[in-house]
């Protein structure tokens, strides 16, 4: 297959999960003989095009700042969709891809690839990590009424979807596309990588990690913690900075066990957080939103006890099973796990045996077989 991603960030030089998944999928698929080219903006030093790791990656716009005060850039998402629709549709009407893969969020390249597509054989294919929905109103405020639109229209644009969970694929259906035609091909880990990270110096009993924002209650872990530490003699880690730092740290300083709690911030080297969870008995994160929830199939992997929040927004559930716990996102059953899981109480399933079926290796298989259905017309 001649494969093309579109995305207006990748890694390794923009640091997150929807590049990451491309990374680590087309990696796999070029390795596999296919031929896999990735259009994005001009991250990386030297020319336009270069070739990463089997990848062919394609500069079809400059390097530019994605947030605007803590949100991601509108105007960032719309110059991207416009300066790699030229190049793309020439590409495409020159017959030079199979199938392209546009990731969702942002919105605006999708639609920009698949007017490039117009008048081709080539199918869309989708990725969709979230489905916002009522969500709009909290992150844009007076202009929720035109992301909601936006991901509509989107949601409505011809394409061959998929999902990285179940909760994502059933909040699309209900907005666009119908169940039957959307597939789910979850986000992975490198499970190598999680069990060979080297540990810290220092370690915790009890880890979080992830951006510090409203709906991950990182408040709410503290409180739960600080109720427990002294029973148990332990300490906790909390991996990520955002627009919640400062507050968050000034609620640690006012916790009776201050002491056994540290504010890491963002750790540059993403093997320095991985071994922070092998070093970790409890990785604990009461999030309400999630549209996957990457870091707790890397606890998992690394064997930590996962504690998660029960929520009709999380996927946790799914992603974690009988292999961790979820609980109510409160301090008190936040605080009565904790207990537990310090005293010994592990899930029925074992975290790192339940990690292994998302392996990397894995999902590109699944990946591989869903853009050869589209391919083939099957979808």
């Amino acid at each position: 297959m001649r494969i093309a991603f579109v995305s207006n960030v990748c890694y390794p030089f923009v640091t997150g999960g929807a590049e990451k998944r491309i990374h680590e999928i087309g990696t796999r698929l070029a390795d596999r003989g296919h031929e896999v080219t990735l259009y994005s903006r001009h991250f990386w030093d030297g020319p336009e095009e270069i070739t990463h790791e089997g990848m062919t990656l394609r500069a079809v716009a400059p390097e530019a700042d994605l947030y605007a005060e803590d949100r991601r850039s509108i105007t960032e998402a719309l110059d991207f969709a416009a300066r790699a629709l030229p190049p793309l549709r020439r590409r495409l009407r020159n017959d030079e891809h199979d199938v392209v893969v546009a990731s969702v969020f942002p919105y605006f390249p999708v639609l920009s690839t698949k007017l490039a597509s117009l008048r081709t054989d080539t199918p869309v294919v989708t990725t969709w990590h979230e489905v916002w929905g009522d969500y709009w109103e909290e992150y844009l405020g007076r202009l929720a009424p035109f992301g909601k639109v936006t991901e509509r229209v989107t949601a409505h644009t011809p394409q061959h979807p998929t999902a990285i969970s179940a909760i994502t694929a059933d909040r699309l259906a209900a907005i666009g596309p119908d169940r039957d035609d959307i597939e789910i091909v979850p986000n992975g880990i490198d499970v190598e990588q999680v069990r060979t990270a080297p540990r810290p110096d220092q370690g915790y009993d009890v880890l979080f990690a992830g951006r510090l924002i409203e709906h991950k209650n990182v408040d709410v872990l503290l409180e739960a913690f600080d109720a427990v530490a002294a029973d148990h003699d332990a300490t906790l880690g909390i991996i990520g900075d955002g627009p919640e730092s400062d507050r968050l740290e000034a609620k640690h300083t006012e916790l009776a066990h201050a002491d056994r709690v540290e504010m890491l911030g963002f750790l540059d080297d993403y093997e320095d957080v991985l071994g922070h969870m092998r070093a970790a008995d409890v990785f604990a994160s009461p999030s309400t939103r999630e549209g996957f929830g990457i870091t707790f199939l890397e606890a998992m992997a690394a064997d930590c006890t996962v504690i998660a929040a029960d929520h009709p927004e999380s996927a946790a559930d799914e992603v974690i099973a009988d292999a961790g716990f979820c609980v109510a996102p409160t301090a008190d059953a936040l605080a009565e796990r904790l207990d537990a899981a310090l005293g010994g109480a592990r899930p029925p399933t074992a975290p790192a045996e339940h990690a292994e079926q998302y392996d990397w290796d894995a999902i590109a298989a699944q990946a591989e077989t869903a853009y050869q259905r589209a391919i083939d017309g099957a979808w």
